[in-house]
């Protein structure tokens, strides 16, 4: 897949799912997902707290704004298969869902589901665009640009109680509101404003989202002044390496123009989902085995490399790796995290470059070869 530096959206939908710590599970095709019928669409929006919007379909689309839609069928379906799973565990009394110090099992579950219906509001949203003209719905746009449309994969999902799935739902949810103003930029540069205001009123609902996990995890509500950017490589990277199957994607996953690249880690316990607020050293691997641009490096002592952060609207901050060890083509290697500097409160997406000096985050994704991992600095209550 050729590497371009386009926008991903990322929302959710409803697929099939590995529950957490559990067997693969088929979703409940009640909601008529994903052709529901009229009535199961009111139902959808009476659960979710609104309806869709009935704007017409955008009259055309840039080529890197279909690949945006491609992208964001994949990330939907992703994120409704957490939610559901994560409710299934809750109201199923799955060992380490059982309760919550701050909300009872009921609470909990009316605002699982609110979630779950918002998001597969927003995912109906983008499937029914041109057929409905209930909103921007990015599989019938795709259909009306007749360009192919991707569908729900099986998905591994890795924590093993509330605390850490909530943990993990912010990060990634934030990430989703990074990539999304990637998004906005792309539709910007292809002249493709038809779809803007739904997008914008999106980040808006994520943040909501967001407020509520930190909340619920004992978090300040609102993350930091201006919120870290990402772009859409980094997102479908981050979902494909960390949550999808191998093999179950019903679909050519190249038809998606957007690179993978190697996975990323965080080497400490939390896995970089809780890191102290202060200048450190962290430790990072990947397997660079077959990944291209990168067999130059294999073996080497990691001159030229760099781990690249984003962190809030700051331009992209590279540094030097260090203390390289090598196994095979497993890179383990040190990164310096300047927290103090660039007061890198919240989420900060992290990737290992083959440059640096980038004056613009999508200058990044050319120079990615491995990405990204997902750093949480945490301003605890």
């Amino acid at each position: 897949m050729r590497a371009v530096q386009t926008a991903i959206i990322l929302l959710s939908g409803v697929a099939l799912a590995h529950p957490f710590g559990g067997t693969p599970s088929k979703r409940n095709p009640s909601d008529g997902y994903p052709n529901p019928t009229k009535d199961q669409l009111k139902d959808i929006s009476w659960r979710a707290d609104g309806t869709l919007s009935n704007a017409p379909p955008p009259p055309k689309l840039g080529e890197s704004s279909k690949t945006a839609f491609q992208a964001l069928a994949f990330g939907e379906e992703f994120e409704q298969a957490y939610f559901s799973s994560l409710l299934s565990n809750i109201t199923n009394n799955v060992h380490g869902y059982r309760s919550h110090y701050r909300y009872k099992k009921s609470e909990l579950v009316k605002m699982l589901t609110t979630v779950v219906a918002v998001t597969l509001a927003c995912m109906l949203t983008v499937r029914q665009l041109q057929e409905e003209l209930h909103a921007i719905n990015a599989i019938n746009v795709l259909k009306h640009f007749k360009v192919p449309v991707p569908m729900p994969c099986k998905y591994h999902f890795p924590t093993t109680n509330i605390d850490d799935a909530f943990a993990l739902a912010e990060s990634f949810t934030m990430l989703v509101v990074g990539t999304l103003q990637d998004v906005s930029q792309t539709l910007a540069i292809n002249g493709d404003n038809g779809v803007v205001r739904a997008i914008s009123s999106v980040i808006g609902q994520e943040g909501e989202q967001s407020g509520f996990y930190r909340s619920l995890l004992g978090r300040v509500p609102s993350e930091k002044p201006f919120l870290t950017t990402s772009v859409g490589a980094f997102a479908f990277s981050y979902i494909y390496n960390n949550f999808v199957v191998p093999g179950s994607c019903p679909f050519d996953i190249s038809i998606i123009n957007l690179p993978i690249f190697a996975k990323l880690d965080v080497k400490d316990c939390s896995k970089g989902l809780d890191i102290k607020p202060k200048d450190q050293t962290l430790t990072f691997t990947t397997d660079l085995t077959n990944i291209e641009n990168a067999e130059m490096f294999i073996g080497d002592k990691g001159d030229g490399l760099f781990l690249t952060y984003f962190s809030g609207q700051l331009l992209p901050i590279s540094e030097p790796i260090k203390n390289v060890k090598w196994h095979k083509g497993r890179i383990t290697f040190d990164a310096f995290f300047p927290f103090k500097e660039n007061v890198i409160q919240g989420l900060t997406v992290a990737a290992l470059t083959t440059s640096n000096n980038f004056t613009a985050p999508a200058m990044v994704t050319g120079a990615t070869i491995a990405g990204p991992a997902l750093i949480q600095v945490n301003d605890k209550l």
